[in-house]
C-alpha cells in the first residue's frame, strides 16, 4: 500500500486503515450525542417534561435565529463580536509572546515579575469593569480591552513555561559553541517551543470569547453578548439561546482553525 509517496507492509496498511476507522466513529458517536441531545431537548420541550418559556427548544431557537437574519441584525451582531474577539485574540498573543520573549531574555526581571504576573491571573477582571468603561469609555476599545485582559496573562504564562522547559542540555551545547541569548531564542527556544505555543493560541481562543462577552456584558451596545443580556433583562429566553448557540458554533469553529493550523505546521515540520 502507498500512503504519502511512501509503502507500507500489509500490516501497517491494517493498522492505519484501523485508527482511520477508530477517527470515523469517534466522529459518528459525537454526531450521534449532539443529536440525540436536542431531538430529547425537543421531545420535553413539546410534551410539557421542561418548560419552553424557561429552557426554550431547538425549533425555537432556530425561528429565532431565522428572525434575526430577516430582520437585518443576524450578521451585524456577529460581525460585532467577532470584530472585537479576534483583535483581543491577537493583541494578547502577539503582546503575551513578546513579554514573555523579554522576560526569558532576561532571569532577572523574570525573578521580579513573575509574582506580579501570577496576582494578575488570579485578579477576578469583572472587578475591573467599572474602571475599564471610565478608562476606555462605552465603546469598541473597552470591550476588546477586556479581552485582552482575560487572555495576556494566561499567554505569558504558557509561553515563557515553553521558553523555560527547552531542554537544557542543548542550551548549554550552544553556549559552549559561543551563542548569545539571541542567538538562542531565534535558533533553538521558538523553533523547540512551537507547541507549547500552539497549545497558548488553543487556551487564547477560549479566552478571549469569555472576555469579549464579558465585556458585552458589562457595556455594549451590539454583539451577542448584548442580546444575551437584552434576553434575560425582557424574558425572551429564546433570543438567549439562540445567542449562546451561535457563540458556541463560532467558539467550535475558530478552535477548529487553530487546530488546522498546528496540523498543517506539523506536517510541514515532519516533511
Amino acid at each position: 500500500m502507498k500512503h504519502k509517496n511512501k509503502t507500507y507492509s500489509a500490516q501497517h496498511a491494517l493498522y492505519l486503515k484501523g485508527i482511520k476507522r477508530k477517527k470515523i466513529a469517534v466522529h459518528l458517536v459525537r454526531a450521534a450525542i449532539l443529536v440525540a441531545l436536542i431531538g430529547l431537548w425537543e421531545l420535553f420541550a413539546d410534551t410539557g417534561v421542561f418548560d419552553p418559556f424557561i429552557t426554550s427548544s431547538p425549533s425555537r431557537v432556530a425561528r429565532t435565529i431565522a428572525d434575526l437574519a430577516a430582520a437585518g441584525t443576524l450578521f451585524y451582531h456577529i460581525g460585532i463580536t467577532l470584530m472585537e474577539t479576534i483583535t483581543g485574540f491577537v493583541i494578547a498573543v502577539a503582546a503575551g509572546y513578546l513579554i514573555a520573549v523579554l522576560l526569558w531574555m532576561n532571569d532577572s526581571v523574570r525573578r521580579v515579575f513573575e509574582p506580579y504576573v501570577v496576582v494578575l491571573n488570579a485578579l477576578p477582571k469583572i472587578a475591573l469593569g467599572p474602571l475599564i468603561i471610565i478608562w476606555m469609555g462605552t465603546g469598541y476599545t473597552a470591550i476588546i480591552f477586556m479581552t485582552v485582559l482575560v487572555s495576556i496573562i494566561v499567554c505569558i504564562m504558557n509561553m515563557l513555561a515553553g521558553f523555560i522547559s527547552v531542554d537544557k542540555t542543548r542550551q548549554t551545547l550552544m553556549r559552549s559553541m559561543g551563542a548569545g541569548r539571541v542567538a538562542m531564542l531565534t535558533k533553538l527556544v521558538i523553533p523547540a517551543s512551537l507547541p507549547a505555543f500552539m497549545n497558548t493560541l488553543k487556551v487564547a481562543v477560549g479566552l478571549a470569547w469569555i472576555g469579549s462577552i464579558m465585556g458585552e456584558y458589562i457595556v455594549s451596545r451590539a454583539g451577542l453578548g448584548y442580546l444575551i443580556v437584552y434576553g434575560g433583562q425582557v424574558f425572551r429566553l429564546d433570543l438567549v439561546m439562540a445567542a449562546t448557540f451561535i457563540l458556541c458554533l463560532l467558539a467550535g469553529g475558530m478552535y477548529a482553525a487553530v487546530a488546522l493550523a498546528e496540523r498543517i505546521i506539523v506536517k510541514r515540520r515532519g516533511e
